[in-house]
């Protein structure tokens, strides 16, 4: 019992005399002219440390600075480059005679540092590169021995960093953004276990504020190999004239876990909520090859873009388009899709998008070695399904591309009017479209593109137009009937339309098209300009069934070929019959049986 006596009295003895020295003798005020001068020497600034420096003793020993200031190149405005209100780092005495490093507190607060760009380029940086270091030749450090003193534990009572200030000044642009770290705390942390954390951080720019805050809890293991953040919940809100509804408001909650060991990152997203847009996900990152190699899976919600980009926006948009394509277009650079190893897999309950409507979105793709590939898509849309497949190569300067889609029981007349405002043809609809081409300018994605494909629909309607009732019309003009009044349905039923196309320089041909109803035969071709939203079809017609159940009378028109065109613009196309070819088909059936009678009479000459 004395000798612990003993032991704890020369221990304290120790303590004591540290402090005198320390206090008496070793006063830290008295190098300050010498860290002055060298920090202005090194930078070429004006350094300042106008609080006195002090101790802290026991239980913890360490120092407090204040005043701290370093200057800015001469004719900057603000004149300081970094300037510091307080900053405190205490050590625990005791636990250091054991091995241990436990940091009793870690402070800082009023740190302001204003980055300057002024109009000739130069910047607060310059003269702080340590260029003269880097001239002088450096000693190859020989292979040290491992030290016989190891850290046995770390533990840090608390950092706190408050008030922290950045101001980005560009006199090229005269903007001025300001980034603000409120607050940064840290509770207590040891090695192995969980520390609290939370932040709160705000951002001035000249387009936009934000303002964001999170906590959630760190853990970095023994070995230090690997480290964890778990329950990370960050709230963010976004507000700005850019910003869709002019206000974004985000929450996102997540578990990070970084291997350094295996050099790998993982990020488990079990929420993430923006403008009414929920999801999850994983993504994984192995940061230890030259080029990163990134997984992210991700499922999404209902996403409606419509209500995100409110009309009078789109309006915005349209006209800024139309003002910008008057300046000469160039390739986008896709050689940034070289520096990327990216896998990406997507499911989405639904998107709404200019009203139309997709379900149960599957997606996988990949980016890697300039290549950007939709291996699979697929999504159910109006009682249907889409399925595609897409790939871009962007390791040239102009890009090429090429794809592959199908569309299979799908419901035409709905997709048409919400896709295009087109209410042309009803019933359920095949697709199928091959296509290929260069370059991403939009003139010349029309000009350069090269498909082709066929189409079937089952079960459907021609609307603005009813062929039977047209064919009525021109039976009773050729009997004279001139008063004849079209008041009925502007519909044609049909039971199967199809046909093939290719479009090349932005024009759709389609040289087959069949359409087959339990009234009439059509077949035809023509062609759609998409570049002027235009139409050219020349069609003929056959009657193979009675009219007279839809008011008609004898079919007097019974084996003639009617022609019939379409033509105008996409969005009102304009049907009508070819009268006089009518009249000449008539004409030469009429004919044709005098010929055979007159034969019959002859005796066959």
């Amino acid at each position: 019992m004395k000798a612990l006596k003993w032991l704890l009295g020369i221990m304290a003895s120790l303590i004591l005399i540290l402090v005198v020295y320390l206090t008496v003798f070793f006063d830290l005020n008295s190098f300050k002219p010498q860290i002055v001068d060298a920090v202005k020497e090194q930078t070429g600034r004006e350094f300042a440390i106008k609080d006195d420096l002090s101790w802290s003793f026991f239980p913890s020993i360490g120092i407090n600075l204040g005043g701290i200031t370093l200057s800015n190149p001469e004719n900057f405005a603000p004149a300081t480059f970094v300037e510091i209100n307080e900053a405190v780092a205490n050590v625990a005495l005791m636990p250091l005679l054991s091995q241990e490093v436990e940091i009793a507190m870690l402070s800082l607060d009023g740190l302001t540092l204003n980055m300057v760009t002024k109009k000739d380029g130069a910047n607060s940086l310059d003269g702080l590169s340590g260029d003269k270091s880097a001239t002088e030749p450096k000693e190859e450090a020989a292979p040290s021995e491992k030290s016989d003193l190891q850290l046995q534990s770390l533990q840090i009572g608390g950092v706190s960093i408050t008030n922290t200030r950045i101001n980005l000044i560009d006199e090229t642009s005269d903007t001025k953004q300001v980034f603000m770290l409120n607050s940064l705390t840290l509770g207590e942390f040891s090695l192995g276990n969980a520390a609290d954390f939370a932040y709160d951080f705000s951002a001035q720019m000249p387009d936009m504020t934000v303002n964001s805050n999170g906590e959630g809890q760190l853990t970095v293991q023994h070995d230090l190999s690997k480290v964890m953040i778990s329950g990370f919940s960050i709230n963010t809100d976004v507000a700005g004239d850019s910003i869709p509804n002019k206000k974004l408001s985000t929450q996102l909650v997540t578990d990070i876990n970084v291997a350094l060991d295996s050099q790998t990152l993982q990020v488990a997203i079990s929420k993430l909520s923006a403008m009414d847009i929920n999801a999850t996900g994983d993504i994984k990152v192995n940061y230890g090859n030259k080029i990163p190699k990134i997984n992210v899976q991700m499922d999404f919600g209902d996403i409606d873009l419509d209500s995100i980009m409110p009309a009078s926006e789109q309006t915005e948009t349209k006209e800024t388009e139309q003002v910008a394509s008057t300046t000469p277009a160039e390739e986008p650079d896709l050689s940034a899709l070289k520096t990327i190893d990216l896998t990406l897999g997507m499911t989405v309950k639904s998107i709404k998008v200019s009203n139309l409507l997709t379900q149960d979105w599957k997606m996988k793709a990949t980016v890697k070695d300039g290549i950007a590939n939709l291996s699979d898509f697929s999504a159910n849309l109006y009682e249907g399904s889409i399925t595609a497949k897409a790939k871009l190569d962007g390791r040239q300067k102009v890009a090429s591309y090429n794809f592959e889609q199908t569309l299979s029981g799908v419901q035409f007349r709905p997709l048409l009017k919400d896709a295009a405002d087109i209410d042309l043809i009803s019933g359920a609809a095949n697709f199928n479209v091959k296509g290929s081409g260069k370059s991403l300018i939009p003139d010349n994605l029309k000009k350069n593109l090269l498909a082709n494909g066929d189409f079937a629909i089952a079960d459907g309607s021609l609307y603005g137009v009813n062929i039977p009732q047209m064919i009525r019309s021109a039976q009773d003009k050729l009997k004279g009937d001139l008063s004849a009044k079209n008041d009925e349905e502007l519909k044609t039923d049909f039971t199967s339309l199809t046909g093939s196309y290719s479009l090349k320089n932005a024009v759709f041909t389609n040289p087959d098209l069949s359409m087959a109803s339990p009234l009439i035969r059509l077949a035809g071709n023509g062609s759609a300009n998409i570049d002027s939203q235009t139409v050219d079809y020349k069609l003929t017609t056959s009657v193979v069934g009675s009219l007279a159940g839809q008011g008609g009378g004898s079919d007097a028109l019974a084996g003639v070929d009617i022609p019939l065109t379409i033509k105008g613009s996409m969005q009102d196309p304009k049907f009508g019959i070819d009268t006089s070819a009518l009249f000449d088909a008539k004409l030469k059936g009429e004919t044709d049986k005098l010929k055979d009678s007159l034969f019959k009479k002859l005796g066959g000459f």
